[in-house]
């Protein structure tokens, strides 16, 4: 494997390079931040370009820059009346045009020129206004560049503060601020989806890997806490990740291929001068070619396949307003067939389905004011059979989720101070549920879900944004939520704030929040004595929380900045085991704050609470000259009380997190047309946590025993890994190749995931997590 990977770095530093001076194409739009308007006649120049470059926002805002040399280059932007932006270091190729759309805010007086991100934000900052605390935009050129991302939004948000593995380095799965990685909401064009995940479980909110590709994202929002009022059903965590535009004005295309599969991607106009676009992408894999490779991931009795399509149509129309038709399918299975010589005869499948999609319509009703209405709907299949001739259980599980919703909101700005934002979202939750186990001694089974139904959840937000001034910015509002199957209503006001001082700005925020727990939990069926059946949780209900944070941020040099947040999180009506009915302490133990995946058809209450408080601290250098830099440092205590009264850790208070990624670009070639990107990240955390080994009675039993009355004090080793990256860009007239090479866990530690006792050794042994795992892909852009 060595040699294999030497040989790559090889080719891509040997590659000969293009001297040819090369240009392309800048384009975008220019629109108000708070109403979202088209600035007409909007100023944009791009800088240090002699003789000067630049062009004027048409009627629509639309602004075009044409014949820009190669590379990295900044934009200005302004506007009278405005404040004024500076989009730095926006990546120009030949294979695509580089589309910025930019935000300019009303100014109550005249200001100094302010610098934004690609996005037209300030570095890092939320696209969503509402946005003060506790949130980043993810931006897919950015987080591209960090080492071992795979293209996966939940894995490049590993690299922010506060965030750690869930525990399992082949999943997506992230803990945020000692939270159950349950507790995460996953959003797409501006409504609740189930998990976008390969390989995912009942219940979860990660899988194996997303299946959204970076070739159809925009970039998105990632919060950890305080959520604005628009944002609902969520305690630990919020994607909100949005779908790209197709290219209006020419055809592009895209072809990738790798050890994780093949994918193609194509946009481009539907009708010329319309501004209409289409934009869709595919991808097929499996992990084969690692096995081929002699990388054992899975195992040699394992099999897995996925694929996924996404696409994108925007419509504009001149009498209705603006009409997206979007949507996001993927498929995945998973076999297990053991080998029989080593005594296993369990064979066990997988099959995933997942289809999203819907229609957005953006119609202005006056300059200031705007609908925004979506009508979408999804379906999600899940079925797990497991059967042996040899043990006494057969198990067959048969998942199926829809949903159904329509969601609109009216966005109307009084003035440069005021503006409001009020919605409703109506979600139809439909599920066919079905759960059997075979008893082989009893020759009978046992029916933990057999339900067909639907439900109906409601919501409603308001939001008032205030700016006293021009440095301070007011966000509060209120978020409802109903959940009609037992009907249960949560009433959640929110509040956040940024105040912008001359050398430091002042962020803060605080707010109720609530998370629906899986359909199944409410609808599974426990079988009674008498042969009749209870649904014991139907009238549980939503896992609350209050969430408090502030921070403050500073611009220590341009393009350095440092950023603090410290927050307290209280959660209540935690569901638990009802002290009355358990008896064992694995049962008084027990929180759902502890769990990443599934149901039960036990009776749980809302007697739990739980605590999250902690620091992070992040000093981030915004790629200049080549050169970035991302430095976090999190410090927090995760704490749980359930039906025992006793409060302990929960299993992810790992207790600190050590984030460090930096990266160079270097140009190559007589004009630096091409770039080789060198990229490394490293991640030192506390572990996680689990009950301690009863020795005694697990020699005396033959197996793992655990003492259940010292839950979760046994913290497991430190978690450590090294990942890198090396790419070459390449530039020929209207085509882009990069060939680049991901590597996560560099060094091969083993990580530990779980600690248990081995009857045939009469030792304690480790579980570890994967210990290696490369990704060589190569990509074409044309």
């Amino acid at each position: 494997m060595k040699k294999f990977i030497w040989g790559v770095m090889v080719f891509i530093l040997s590659t000969h390079t293009y001297s040819q001076t090369l240009t392309q194409t800048i384009k975008g739009q220019i629109t108000d931040e708070q109403s979202g308007t088209p600035l007409i006649g909007a100023t944009v120049r791009v800088a240090g370009i002699s003789p000067p470059l630049g062009a004027v926002s048409d009627v629509n805002g639309y602004y075009r820059i044409e014949e820009v040399p190669i590379g990295r280059q900044s934009i200005y932007v302004s506007y009278l009346g405005y404040s004024s932006a500076t989009i730095p270091e926006i990546l120009v190729s030949t294979g695509k045009e580089a589309v910025i759309n930019v935000k300019l805010i009303e100014s109550l007086q005249q200001l100094d020129e302010v610098v934004i991100s690609a996005e037209a934000q300030k570095k890092g900052e939320p696209r969503n206004d509402l946005a003060t605390v506790s949130a980043i935009s993810l931006g897919v050129e950015e987080t591209s560049r960090f080492a071992a991302t795979f293209d996966d939004p939940a894995r490049a948000a590993l690299t922010y503060a506060g965030v750690q593995t869930g525990g399992d380095d082949l999943l997506n799965e992230i803990v945020i601020r000692g939270n159950s990685p349950k507790g995460i909401l996953w959003r797409l064009e501006g409504v609740e989806i189930p998990n976008p995940n390969h390989f995912t479980s009942i219940g979860s909110s990660a899988g194996g890997i997303s299946m959204l590709s970076s070739s159809v994202l925009a970039s998105s929002d990632f919060f950890t806490g305080a959520f604005p009022a628009q944002y609902g059903n969520a305690t630990s965590g919020i994607f909100d990740l949005q779908l790209r535009q197709g290219n209006f004005d020419k055809h592009e295309h895209a072809i990738q291929a790798g050890l994780l599969g093949i994918a193609a991607a194509s946009e481009g106009p539907i009708a010329k001068g319309s501004r209409s676009s289409y934009l869709v992408n595919y991808r097929y894999s499996t992990l084969s070619l690692l096995t081929n490779l002699g990388l054992d991931i899975l195992g040699d009795e394992e099999d897995i396949a996925f694929q996924d399509l996404s696409f994108k149509i925007r419509l504009p129309t001149k009498k209705v307003g603006s009409f997206s038709i979007w949507g996001l399918g993927g498929r995945n299975t998973y076999d297990f067939n053991p080998n029989r010589a080593f005594g296993d005869f369990l064979v066990e499948s997988e099959d995933q389905t997942l289809g999203v999609g819907g229609v957005t319509n953006v119609f202005y009703t006056s300059d200031d004011s705007f609908f925004e209405t979506i009508i979408s709907g999804s379906f999600s299949k899940l079925t797990n059979n497991s059967d042996s001739l040899n043990v006494k259980l057969f198990q067959n599980e048969d998942f199926v989720e829809t949903s159904l919703r329509f969601s609109t909101f009216y966005n109307h700005k009084f003035s440069a101070r005021h503006a409001l934002r009020v919605g409703a979202v109506i979600s139809r939750l439909g599920y066919d549920l079905e759960n059997q186990f075979l008893i082989r001694s009893e020759n009978r089974y046992i029916t933990t879900l057999d339900e067909n139904d639907h439900a109906e959840f409601l919501q409603g937000f308001s939001n008032w944004q205030f700016r006293p001034s021009d440095k301070l910015t007011i966000n509060s509002g209120i978020h409802i939520s109903h959940f009609a199957l037992n009907n249960r209503t949560y009433v959640e006001p929110r509040m956040g704030f940024r105040w912008n001082r001359e050398k430091y700005s002042i962020t803060g925020g605080a707010g109720l929040h609530s998370r629906m727990e899986t359909v199944a939990l409410y609808t599974a069926k426990q079988q009674l004595e008498s042969g009749g059946f209870v649904q014991n949780n139907k009238d549980l209900g939503f896992t609350r929380a209050a969430h408090v944070a502030l921070g403050f941020e500073k611009m220590l040099m341009d393009g350095l900045k440092f950023k603090s947040e410290v927050y307290y999180q209280h959660l209540y009506d935690v569901p638990v085991w009802p002290n009355d009915t358990a008896s064992s302490a694995e049962a008084l133990s027990f929180s759902i704050l502890n769990t990443f995946d599934g149901y039960t058809s036990t009776e749980l209450a809302n007697d739990g609470t739980g605590r999250n408080y902690g620091l992070e601290l992040t000093l981030e250098r915004f790629l200049t000259n080549g050169f970035y830099m991302l430095s976090t440092a999190s410090f927090y205590k995760s704490l749980y009380t359930a039906a025992d009264g006793v409060e302990r850790s929960t299993q992810f208070d790992g207790g600190y997190i050590f984030n460090f990624l930096a990266g160079k670009e270097i140009p190559v070639g007589k004009n630096g047309n091409n770039t080789l990107g060198l990229n490394g990240k490293f991640i030192f955390a506390g572990g996680k946590r689990q009950a301690p080994l009863d020795i005694i009675r697990s020699i005396n039993e033959g197996g793992s025993r655990f003492n259940f009355e010292r839950n979760y004090e046994l913290k497991l080793d430190n978690f450590f890994r090294m990942d890198i990256g090396i790419s070459y860009r390449k530039n020929k007239p209207r085509l882009t190749s990069v060939i680049a090479l991901n590597i996560q866990n560099l060094t091969q530690r083993s990580n530990e995931f779980f600690r248990f006792y081995d009857p045939g050794s009469g030792q304690i042994r480790s579980d570890s997590q994967v210990s290696f795992f490369p990704n060589l892909s190569y990509r074409i852009e044309f």
